[in-house]
C-alpha cells in the first residue's frame, strides 16, 4: 500500500500499530460521518492500486461532493454466512475447486481469502411443540434429518483455510455475530483496523449497533468477497438522525423501531447510510441499538450507524470482553477519530440531511395486517381492524360484507367447543430475528407471562403457541430470571433456535381448526415478534398477520383476538372470576431494568463462550472426509455439484445477442425475492416434490427448500415457485405460466424446461422495485438454471441488480414513464436485444419484437467491473478463472 507510510504506533501500546487516517485526513476528515470514516480507513488499509486505487480512497474523503457521484470499493474484515446461503457458497467452493483441478490447476488453492465464519442455526422445522417434546427432540430430528448437510459443512470446516463452522444448537447467525464473533477492533500481527463484515443474512446490519460497520448482500457478492474482491457501492449520501427526548416506560424497543422506521420512510433513505446522534443515543442501551439497526433493510436503507462510545464499552465490559482489549480498543478509536464523545462541545458530523425524532412521542404499535409497514398504534388495533373487514380487498382491506363480520363459527377441539370469528388469533409466536437480541423484550414477555399466570389467566389450546429464540443463550436468562416456567404454562414452549414461524416453517393448524377458518371464510390472524409479514407466509388459512414486541404476542394470545380494546377491554377472567386488564400485567422499565442487570448480561456471554469452546455432542462426533475434493454422492438429495463451473472460458467474450426470446413470466409491482427464491416448505404438488418423490422420499422428508440449496436440482423447481406468484399470463396467484409454442398452461419449472430442451431462450417482464426483500442468491442462480437471460424490468432493487450481473444475466430498464403497457407489449411475442460488443454503464440497448414493435432499454451496469463480470459469465466465472 503506498500509505504505509502512514502506520503508527499507538500511545501508551507502543506493540500496537494503526493507520493514521485522521492525519492523512485532516479537516476533511473531521467532518466525515463516522461510518463514512471507517469506508476510508479500509479503502487505505487495502489500497493495493488493483482493486481499491488510491482515487479511490481520495474519493471518500472528498464524500461531501463525490456522494452519489462516484462508485468506491469496501474490503470488510470479516464474511458471515448462515446456513440458507452458507451451504450454497460453500458448495460453489467445492464445486470450484474440481472444475479447478479438471482445468489442470491445483483445487488446494481455491480458499476464502477473507475471514469467513458460517453458522450452522438457521433454518428450524417444527416437528415438537409442547413440552417435554421440545428442544431435545426438535434438535433430534433437526441433526438427523440435515446430516447430509452437516457433514459437509464439517469437510468445509476442515479442508478451507479462512473458514470457521459455528456448529449447530449454538444460535443463529444475526444472535452469534453480536455475542461471538464480533471485534469492534480487528488486531492481526499487532495491526489495528476497525471491524466490518458483509454478510448472506439480511440481519447483518444488526452489527451496526455496536458501530461495526456491516450490513447484508447477496450470496454471489459475498462468494466474490471471500476470494478476495471488494464490495462495490455508490459513496452513499448519509442521513443523520437525531434523537431528543425521553423513552416513554410502555414503549418497547420494537416501539421505537417501528417508530423510527416510519420516520425514516418519509426522507426516502433508500440506498443510504443512515447515522445516529444527538442526546437521546445514550438513553438507549447497545441491545435496543442493534435491534434499531437491525431494521434499516425495512425502510430501505443500507445501514443505521451507532458510533461507539461509553455506552457500547459498558455493555462490552458486561460480555466479558478483557479489560487489556478495551484499553487498546478505545485509545485507538479515539486516536483515529472514531469514537462518538457525549460531551456538549464535541462537534457532530456534517450530514447529508438531518431527521429529528423525539422519543417521548413514541408509543406501543403493531403493523399489519398484510405488510410490516403499515404500522397501528395498540390503542387504535380494534378500530383498524375492523376498517380493514370493510375495505376493498387490497393491502389492508378484506371486504368482508357487514352483515357477516360477527359470524361465529363454533369448533370442538380437545373435548371443549369454542367460538372463531374475525379477528382470533390462531397463530402467537414469538420467534427470533429482531428480539432476542435485546433481552429486555424477551423479558418483559416472560414477566407478563409470569404475571398472568399467577392471575389466572390461560391461553386458548388451539392457538398455535410458539417460543424460537436465536441462540441457547435467550433460554438462559428466560429460565435464570425465573420467567420461562410461566411462558411455558401458556404454550410458550421453546421449540428450537433458528427462524421457524416467520418463514412459514410451523406445524399445521390443528385440522378442525384449519376446516372452521375455511367454512365461516374466517379472517384468522397470526401476531409474531419478527420484521416481515409477507402474506401467505404463516399459513394458508391466516389471511391477517400483526407484527408485535414479544409482551404483546403473549398478551394478545391470551386474549385469543386482536379485536380488543385494552384500555377498555380485560385480557380475560383471572382466580375468582376478576377482570384482569393489560395494565394490570405489564411489567416497569424498572422491573427489567432490574432483572437484566442482576440475571442476564454477564451471565449470558460467559454461558456461550463456553457452549461455543466445547461444541456439542453430537457435532464432536459427527464424521466427515478430509479429502481436498469433496466425495459427492450422486444419490444425494441435498448436496449436489451445480453446473455454474461447467462452461469455465479463459478469455473475456463478447456477451451474446437475445434473439427470438419468449417471455417465461410477465409480472407486475413489487416482486420480492420471496416470489423468486423458494423458501419455506416444499408444497406436494410442486415441481420439487415431484423431483424429491422420485428419489424415493415421502413428504413428511422432504424438509424445506432452505435446508435443500445445496442441490441446484430441487432450487431450480422451486424458483418462481411461490402460491402467491401472480403472472399475468395466468390472471390469478399460482406458479404457472404458459408456454407459447405449445399453448400448454404448466408450472413454471416445466415450461422452462420445455424452452431450454427446444433450444428457446426466455426472458422475463416486470414492473417496479423487483427483487424486493431479503438478498438471496437463488433468486439469481434460480432464474439463470431456468435459462433466463435477461430481466426487463422498470427498476430493481440494488442488491438484487447486482446478483443478476453476478451470475450473468442481464438487467434491463424500461425508461422513465415506460413499462410494458405503454409499450403496447402483451408479453407474448418474441423478443431480440443486441449487445455491442463493448458495453458502457448504463448504455441504451435496442429491443425488437415478432410483431414489428421496437423500444430501447437501459442497460444497468453501472461500472467496469460489472461490466466484466458480466461478459465474463458472472462474478463465480471470473474468480474461478484466477485459480
Amino acid at each position: 500500500s503506498p500509505y504505509q507510510p502512514l502506520i503508527e504506533a499507538l500511545g501508551n501500546h507502543p506493540q500496537k500499530k494503526f493507520y493514521n487516517v485522521s492525519k492523512l485526513g485532516g479537516a476533511k476528515y473531521d467532518t466525515l460521518p463516522y461510518s463514512i470514516r471507517m469506508l476510508f480507513e479500509s479503502s487505505v488499509r487495502n489500497c493495493d492500486g488493483f482493486w481499491v486505487k488510491e482515487t479511490d480512497a481520495m474519493n471518500i474523503l472528498d464524500w461531501k461532493t463525490k456522494q452519489n457521484n462516484v462508485e468506491v470499493p469496501f474490503c470488510p474484515a470479516r464474511v458471515v454466512l448462515q446456513d440458507f446461503t452458507g451451504i450454497p457458497a460453500m458448495v460453489d467452493f467445492a464445486a470450484m475447486r474440481e472444475a479447478v483441478r479438471n482445468a489442470g490447476g491445483d483445487p488446494v488453492k481455491v480458499n476464502p481469502a477473507c475471514p469467513t465464519d458460517l453458522t450452522v442455526d438457521h433454518s428450524l422445522q417444527i416437528d415438537f411443540s409442547k413440552w417435554p417434546e421440545t428442544v431435545l427432540k426438535n434438535q433430534e430430528m433437526e441433526f438427523g434429518r440435515n446430516r447430509e448437510r452437516l457433514q459437509f459443512f464439517k469437510w468445509s470446516s476442515k479442508v478451507f483455510k479462512n473458514v470457521s463452522i459455528i456448529p449447530p444448537e449454538t444460535g443463529m447467525a444475526h444472535q452469534v455475530n453480536l455475542e461471538y464473533l464480533s471485534r469492534i477492533v480487528f488486531e492481526v500481527q499487532d495491526l489495528l483496523y476497525p471491524d466490518s463484515v458483509v454478510g448472506t443474512d439480511s440481519h447483518t446490519t444488526m452489527v451496526n449497533g455496536l458501530g461495526i460497520l456491516g450490513w447484508g448482500v447477496g450470496g454471489i457478492e459475498t462468494e466474490a468477497v471471500m476470494l478476495g474482491m471488494p464490495v462495490t457501492l455508490t459513496l452513499p449520501e448519509v442521513v443523520g438522525c437525531e434523537l431528543t427526548g425521553t423513552v416513554s416506560p410502555f414503549a418497547t424497543s420494537i416501539d421505537i423501531v417501528l417508530s423510527i422506521t416510519k420516520h425514516l420512510r418519509q426522507p426516502d433513505v433508500a440506498g443510504k447510510f443512515v447515522e445516529f446522534f444527538g442526546s437521546g443515543v445514550s438513553q438507549l442501551s447497545v441491545a435496543d441499538r442493534t435491534t434499531i439497526a437491525n431494521m434499516c433493510p425495512e425502510y430501505g436503507a443500507i445501514l443505521s450507524f451507532f458510533p461507539v462510545d461509553n455506552v457500547t464499552l459498558k455493555h462490552l465490559k458486561h460480555t466479558g470482553f478483557d479489560k487489556a482489549k478495551l484499553e487498546v480498543m478505545e485509545a485507538y478509536l479515539k486516536a483515529v477519530k472514531l469514537f462518538r464523545s457525549d460531551e456538549s462541545s464535541s462537534r457532530e458530523p456534517e450530514y447529508s440531511q438531518v431527521v429529528q425524532i423525539s422519543l417521548s412521542s413514541i408509543v406501543p404499535y403493531v403493523s399489519g395486517p398484510k405488510r410490516s409497514q403499515d404500522r397501528v398504534a395498540v390503542n387504535n388495533m380494534k378500530s383498524d381492524f375492523q376498517a380493514c373487514l370493510n375495505e376493498k380487498s387490497g393491502v389492508k382491506g378484506f371486504q368482508i360484507a357487514a352483515e357477516k363480520q360477527n359470524d361465529t363459527v363454533p369448533v370442538e377441539y380437545e373435548g371443549n367447543e369454542y367460538k372463531l370469528s374475525h379477528g382470533c388469533v390462531v397463530i402467537a409466536a414469538v420467534i427470533s430475528c429482531t428480539n432476542n437480541c435485546n433481552p429486555s423484550v424477551m423479558l418483559a414477555a416472560g414477566l407478563l407471562a409470569k404475571k398472568a399466570v399467577e392471575a389466572g389467566l390461560v391461553v386458548k389450546p388451539y392457538i398455535r403457541t410458539s417460543l424460537s429464540p436465536g441462540s441457547g443463550m435467550v433460554t438462559h436468562y428466560l429460565s435464570s430470571s425465573g420467567v420461562l416456567p410461566y411462558l411455558s404454562k401458556l404454550g410458550f414452549e421453546v421449540v428450537g433456535y433458528g427462524c421457524s414461524t416467520c418463514v412459514g416453517n410451523t406445524a399445521p393448524l390443528p385440522e378442525a381448526i384449519r376446516n372452521a377458518i375455511k367454512q365461516g371464510d374466517i379472517i384468522a390472524c397470526g401476531v409474531l415478534s419478527g420484521t416481515k409479514n409477507f402474506e401467505g407466509r404463516l399459513c394458508d388459512c391466516v389471511r391477517a398477520n400483526y407484527l408485535a414486541s414479544p409482551p404483546l404476542v403473549v398478551a394478545y394470545a391470551i386474549a385469543g383476538t386482536v379485536r380488543i380494546d385494552f384500555e377498555t377491554e380485560p385480557l380475560g377472567t383471572g382466580f375468582n372470576g376478576k377482570s384482569i386488564y393489560l395494565r394490570d400485567i405489564w411489567p416497569t422499565r424498572k422491573e427489567l431494568h432490574t432483572v437484566e442487570e442482576e440475571c442476564v448480561i454477564s451471565s449470558m456471554f460467559k454461558e456461550l463462550k463456553e457452549k461455543m469452546e466445547k461444541g456439542n455432542k453430537r457435532w464432536n462426533l459427527l464424521e466427515a472426509p478430509e479429502s481436498t475434493l469433496f466425495p459427492w454422492d450422486l444419490k444425494s438429495t441435498y448436496i449436489r455439484c451445480p453446473s455454474f463451473f461447467d462452461k469455465l472460458v479463459s478469455t473475456l467474450v463478447s456477451p451474446q445477442p437475445v434473439e427470438h426470446a419468449h417471455v417465461l413470466l410477465y409480472l407486475g409491482d413489487s416482486v420480492t425475492t420471496d416470489h423468486i427464491s423458494p423458501a419455506g416448505s416444499i408444497a406436494r404438488s410442486s415441481a420439487a416434490a415431484k423431483y424429491l418423490t422420485s428419489k424415493g422420499l415421502t413428504p413428511r422428508e422432504f424438509n424445506s427448500y432452505g435446508a435443500r440449496r445445496g442441490n441446484d436440482a430441487v432450487m431450480t423447481r422451486g424458483t418462481f415457485a411461490n402460491i402467491k406468484l401472480l403472472n399475468k399470463f395466468i390472471g390469478k396467484p399460482a406458479p404457472k405460466t404458459i408456454h407459447f409454442p405449445s399453448g400448454q398452461t404448466l408450472d413454471v419449472f416445466e415450461a422452462a424446461e420445455l424452452y431450454q430442451k427446444e433450444g428457446i431462450t426466455v426472458i422475463i417482464l416486470a414492473g417496479k422495485k423487483y427483487g424486493l426483500g431479503s438478498s438471496r442468491d437463488w433468486a439469481a442462480k434460480g432464474p439463470f438454471l431456468l435459462g433466463v437471460k435477461a430481466v426487463l424490468a422498470e427498476s430493481y432493487e440494488k442488491v438484487h441488480r447486482s446478483q443478476l450481473i453476478g451470475i450473468g444475466i442481464a438487467p434491463l430498464q424500461f425508461h422513465p414513464g415506460e413499462n410494458p403497457s405503454t409499450l403496447g407489449l402483451t408479453g407474448r411475442e418474441q423478443f431480440s436485444i443486441l449487445f455491442p460488443p463493448e458495453l458502457s454503464p448504463r448504455m441504451t440497448l435496442d429491443v425488437k419484437t415478432s410483431t414489428g414493435k421496437a423500444f430501447s432499454v437501459i442497460a444497468l451496469f453501472e461500472n467496469s467491473m460489472e461490466i466484466t463480470l458480466y461478459k465474463s459469465g458472472g462474478s463465480l466465472n471470473f474468480v474461478a478463472r484466477r485459480f
